[in-house]
């Protein structure tokens, strides 16, 4: 027998080292399928950064005429891939590096030459400019890189640093280009991404009533392993709508999908919470079923009629549809907590009604309800 040990007592769970080495295999084989949809989803970004690149040297090197022109394809390259979802504020921030880096490198490396303590220097100056102007992290780093460039492989000559200053707008400016022409589908990308976050909680609200039914602590178990993955899954939403929304400002082929971004925008929020009460409301579920806690069937009953309402939220998204029903389901689940025998329960049962209808409130308020009018909805409890 293997044995886990899981809770704030360190209660056992016995699990059978088949089962866990089967658990083991279904978990590597999520993850592979995770890892194949991320480099699918990132594929147009790979491109984009290629093409702008490639672009980025063509018109400064061959149609500007600049030597070397390094900092175009860099440029290019941030501006797409590592600056997602600030693409502006990351050019001025990038081409505000390079020209403070270049500058003080210029000015010094001309006079004292290059070697090991010229670049302890030069790099140690530029970086403290750049901190004692109150810029980014961005600025610091590009600053120290572009001063040691110029320091080793690229010597500053008469022009240079305004080439490498016009090379970095080069290559930032074709890099929004790049990412406006060559936009992915922002409106699937973004499904997929949610469709992750829903999934981990309608998974964790229907495995967590199965294991309460049957009071099976090695269940409940497994599911809080798996619910962690739910909060990876949203800073991966998170980033990606980031991203999307503003492709869709930029992108003449995307303005059309501005509502519907929107709407995943203002969703994101509470289903960010809804996470957080199914972790907490596993948790406790978990400390019932040790504590032989009575648990009124109502509750996993609730707890299905919630997951029911989590699809019909995530179907309401994916197709624009009223939000009626999803409402109506979610209060559904909740009017099985106003038929709670007052005092039945202990005290782990107590904080599982109370965050089954925490719950609730964060599907109405995705919905576009606001807080109060989503806990005014809500139905009494026992004896209030």
């Amino acid at each position: 027998m293997d044995v886990r040990i899981r809770g704030d007592r360190g209660t056992r769970v016995r699990i059978e080292p088949g089962e866990l080495r089967a658990r083991g295999r279904a978990r590597a084989r999520r993850e592979l399928r995770r890892r194949w949809a991320r480099l699918a989803a990132t594929a147009p970004t790979i491109i984009q950064c290629a093409v702008a690149a490639g672009l980025a040297w063509l018109v400064a090197n061959d149609l500007l005429g600049h030597p070397r022109p390094f900092f175009a394809p860099v440029a290019a390259v941030i501006c797409i891939g590592v600056a997602s979802g600030r693409r502006l504020p990351r050019l001025v921030e990038l081409m505000a590096g390079v020209s403070l880096g270049v500058g003080v490198a210029d000015l010094l490396v001309l006079r004292i030459g290059s070697g090991a303590w010229q670049i302890t220097l030069v790099v140690a100056l530029a970086m403290a400019v750049a901190v004692f102007l109150g810029t980014g992290t961005l600025i610091t780093i590009q600053a120290a890189s572009s001063a040691v460039l110029v320091a080793t492989l690229l010597p500053p000559t008469g022009s240079g640093g305004l080439y490498r200053m016009i090379d970095t707008f080069v290559g930032g400016v074709l890099g929004i280009v790049a990412v406006a022409l060559l936009p992915p589908d922002l409106i699937a990308a973004t499904r997929r991404d949610a469709r992750e976050i829903f999934d981990a909680l309608a998974d964790t609200l229907t495995e967590t009533a199965r294991g309460m039914a049957e009071r099976d602590p090695a269940r409940v178990s497994a599911v809080l392993d798996e619910a962690r993955a739910g909060q990876r899954a949203f800073t991966r939403f998170t980033a990606g709508l980031t991203a999307a929304q503003e492709v869709a400002r930029i992108s003449p082929l995307r303005r059309r999908h501005r509502r519907a971004l929107h709407r995943y925008a203002a969703a994101s929020v509470p289903l960010d919470r809804a996470l957080g009460n199914a972790r907490v409301l596993a948790r406790r579920t978990l400390a019932a079923i040790w504590a032989g806690e009575p648990i009124p069937p109502a509750l996993p009953d609730g707890m299905h009629r919630l997951a029911r309402a989590v699809r019909l939220l995530q179907a309401d998204l994916e197709r624009s549809r009223d939000p009626e029903e999803v409402r109506r389901a979610a209060l559904a689940a909740a009017e099985v907590t106003s038929g709670l025998p007052p005092g039945g329960t202990g005290f782990s049962a107590h904080v599982v009604t109370a965050q089954l209808r925490s719950i609730v409130v964060d599907l109405l308020m995705a919905t576009g309800m606001d807080n109060a009018d989503a806990t005014a909805a809500l139905p009494p409890l026992p004896g209030r």
